[in-house]
């Protein structure tokens, strides 16, 4: 165990001429998190359990190799637009502007290469109370079809409270559309313990949004009342997953929003919370974003991670605070349009205990 909050850099890769650095942010309980430059990737995040036995409950990679070649944006910050997108053109202003689909015509996580492949330019800084990375990244205007020069800063921040706070911040130059989210996939048991299903998990939400074929939402919520969907209170995140359900079998499990607000705000609330009962670890999610998706690792394909664990089908979850996914197409959703001379801000605290029993604090970052 540490005895203060302290931060090093090691230098860990590098492509080309730019050097890719890990940054270990440390706190005086011991909880570590490893934070690259490349993807503005969280790496590792290591927390004891109710016995005092330290874990890595996040699924990464231990060399820059395998976030280049990851498929399943592990641990980075994804952007410009994060999820999905029907179709290939967005309109912004009345203009048109094509950006780049998959298979399937859709927009999906930034694009071909979007801000989980970017190289971000790193800042650190530490106080009596906090230590932290700060990572910039300039998107150019046409990047992936996206209008705007946009200038896009990640910060992490660590405290004694087992708070790892995210907060974004952007500017453009043109009008253009922005959705970011942390992508980090948990295993509170560790990110080699096999499957997630008996995770106990709460999303405090009445509503959220039915997919298409397509995956992206029809436009109107849905109440959870009485459905697989309903996670109000906690139950393992298993109990329903493979109920007869036209919603789980489109996505090949849970992989939806929740309607956390129907309009924007700066007012950080609680989004969700996990427990993994044989540890005791547990995660609380706050934000101020109006949505937060649950993906339960279901496209996980066995390919290896750190310490070369395989990582397979539903053994990491993801829960991804966000805006609406297509807010583009559907006008009645939370907007996504940035215009020049607006700051976006968004916040998002993930806060790890160790006791599934005990009070959860309201966070203080």
């Amino acid at each position: 165990m540490t005895t203060e909050l302290n931060i090093q850099v090691t230098e860990w890769s590098k492509i080309g001429d730019e050097v890719i650095h890990l940054y270990t942010i440390t706190n005086a309980n011991g909880v570590k998190v490893n934070i690259a430059n490349f993807g503005a990737a969280i790496q590792s995040v290591v927390v004891p359990d109710k016995n005092g036995n330290y874990a890595d409950v996040a699924l990464g990679y231990d060399t820059l190799q395998g976030y280049e070649h990851d498929d399943f944006y592990i641990g980075t910050v994804v952007g410009r637009y994060a999820n999905r997108i029907a179709g290939g053109i967005v309109e912004i202003d009345g203009k048109s502007y094509k950006v780049t689909t998959k298979e399937g015509g859709f927009h999906h996580h930034g694009g071909k290469v979007g801000f989980n492949k970017k190289v971000w330019e790193a800042r650190l800084f530490a106080d009596t109370d906090s230590v932290g990375v700060q990572l910039t990244y300039l998107s150019a205007d046409g990047e992936e079809g996206f209008p705007g020069n946009l200038t896009t800063t990640v910060t992490y921040t660590l405290n004694d409270a087992n708070q790892l706070a995210v907060d974004y911040k952007a500017v453009t130059d043109k009008p253009t559309i922005l959705n970011l989210t942390q992508h980090m996939y948990f295993n509170l048991a560790g990110h080699n313990s096999g499957s997630i299903l008996d995770h106990e998990l709460m999303l405090p939400h009445q509503y959220y949004l039915p997919v298409n074929v397509m995956q992206v939402p029809k436009g109107d919520a849905g109440n959870v009342k009485g459905t697989p969907f309903d996670f109000t209170h906690f139950k393992t995140i298993g109990r329903d997953i493979n109920a007869a359900n036209e919603q789980l079998e489109l996505s090949y499990g849970y992989d939806h929003s929740w309607v956390v607000k129907q309009k924007r705000s700066n007012e950080l609330v609680l989004a969700a919370k996990a427990a993994e009962p044989k540890s005791g670890r547990k995660l609380s999610v706050y934000t101020t974003e109006p949505a937060i998706h649950l993906y339960t690792g279901n496209f996980l394909d066995g390919s290896p991670g750190k310490g070369g664990s395989p990582y397979g089908f539903r053994e990491g979850f993801c829960l991804e605070t966000q805006n609406y996914p297509d807010s583009p197409n559907h006008p009645d959703f939370p907007s996504s349009v940035l215009n020049p001379g607006e700051t976006f801000t968004s916040k998002t605290v993930f806060e790890f205990g160790w006791d599934k029993d005990s009070e959860i604090e309201e966070p203080v970052i």
